[in-house]
């Protein structure tokens, strides 16, 4: 038995058709069954690493293997790190500026996440829960 501690836990809206469609691709990449996955969205005893339940919706949230967590574009930037397959768009956030302007095309997708949900052809649209935040 592997008592081993994830190096990476993410957590996400799995409730947000866009959030859980995102969040799959990244499943698929090599490397990602090393990181633990966390849909916040789901009520229960799942640890969300002390989290709020509305605010780990809010935004999306990754805590490395040392406690340290991060949101939004910085928590994209550490999940790509993770990930072999996406580590190239990492190396972004030493661009100057380059983190700055991330965190702001973030602030303005958080808004529009339940109207793309809502469009997206054939899925179910959010439950209400995926705006003004999510993955």
């Amino acid at each position: 038995m592997n008592t081993t501690p994830a190096p990476l836990t993410v957590y996400y809206d799995g409730a947000c058709p866009l959030c859980a469609a995102e969040i799959r691709t990244y499943r698929r990449s090599r490397g990602a069954d090393a990181l633990a996955w966390v849909d916040v969205s789901r009520d229960g005893p799942a640890d969300l690493g002390g989290l709020d339940r509305d605010a780990a919706r809010a935004r999306f949230h990754v805590r490395d293997g040392d406690g340290r967590l991060t949101s939004g574009a910085a928590g994209f930037f550490t999940l790509w790190s993770h990930l072999p397959g996406w580590h190239r768009l990492a190396w972004v956030r030493h661009v100057p500026g380059a983190p700055w302007l991330a965190e702001g095309a973030y602030r303005l997708f958080l808004p529009l996440r339940p109207w793309i949900a809502r469009r997206l052809g054939g899925r179910t649209p959010c439950d209400g829960s995926c705006g003004p935040g999510g993955a």
